[in-house]
């Protein structure tokens, strides 16, 4: 686990899961080099660091004082993908990872304690990895929001069949108040969390026959001024660009996890 909020105890505590459950709710990278990923996403994106209880493999990146992602660097330590990850809240992690293995899911690690909550890294049944987290949000869930992650989105082979193992763990579009709202838009399934578009789902036109090409995966958006700034930022830093228009781009770091920026006025 790399996405420690315990680092924010300075800001006050105003939600728990509870409150946003099945939102996401934070992002986390594992990375080979920390100082070289420092570098690269504070060229790419502009982030300042703040260290960790975790130790000296982990920072928390803040975006104009903000806490906004969890890095750590120990992708070649501990044998991991170097990859970004978003965590969902939960009431109970303990239930969420249950709910995952009960429909085809796995678990790669957790569920653990990480004071002041519980948290499990997961896979969904097509293999693409998230995680939950359980406990009090360190820093309120609209500043993270708003701060610079703009969305996520999961490029699955069948939105459909997505949307309904998640709805499952996560208890999206249930009779509970305060659930996230599933809606069809566009040819995406659109999560909703209130009022704001906090995830998207895709797989090509709805009702077609799964696309076994796809990787799934879910990718990670961060909100920016300037989209080709930032693609220039990437190329100069190590990085590269994968796709690209006016509002958006796709880049790969210097050690190869791949996200997005979308101009911000897109959020």
């Amino acid at each position: 686990m790399n996405d420690d909020m315990t680092s924010t105890t300075g800001v006050k505590k105003v939600l728990s899961t509870h409150s946003v459950f099945g939102a996401p709710c934070w992002v986390s990278l594992t990375s080979r080099d920390l100082k070289a990923t420092e570098e690269f996403y504070s060229a790419v994106l502009g982030w300042q660091w703040r260290p960790t209880r975790l130790g000296d493999r982990f920072r928390i990146a803040l975006a104009d004082g903000a806490p906004v992602a969890g890095i750590a660097g120990v992708a070649a330590m501990w044998q991991m993908a170097v990859a970004w990850t978003p965590y969902f809240a939960v009431p109970s992690a303990d239930e969420a990872a249950s709910r995952v293995q009960e429909r085809g899911g796995t678990t790669a690690v957790g569920p653990i304690s990480i004071p002041p909550g519980r948290a499990a890294l997961l896979a969904d049944r097509d293999g693409a990895t998230f995680g939950v987290w359980e406990g009090e949000l360190f820093t309120d869930w609209e500043t993270w929001r708003h701060a610079q992650p703009a969305f996520i989105r999961l490029h699955t082979r069948d939105a459909f069949d997505a949307a309904i193992f998640y709805g499952e763990v996560l208890e999206w579009a249930t009779e509970r108040p305060g659930c996230c709202e599933v809606h069809y838009e566009g040819g995406e399934v659109v999560l909703r969390s209130q009022g704001d578009v906090v995830a998207r789902i895709e797989s090509g036109a709805l009702g077609a026959a799964p696309d076994p090409t796809i990787r799934p995966h879910w990718q990670v958006h961060f909100s920016v001024d300037d989209v080709s700034a930032c693609a220039r930022a990437a190329e100069l830093h190590g990085g590269s660009v994968l796709s690209m228009d006016s509002d958006e781009a796709v880049l790969r770091d210097a050690d190869g996890a791949q996200f997005t920026v979308t101009a911000r006025r897109e959020r």
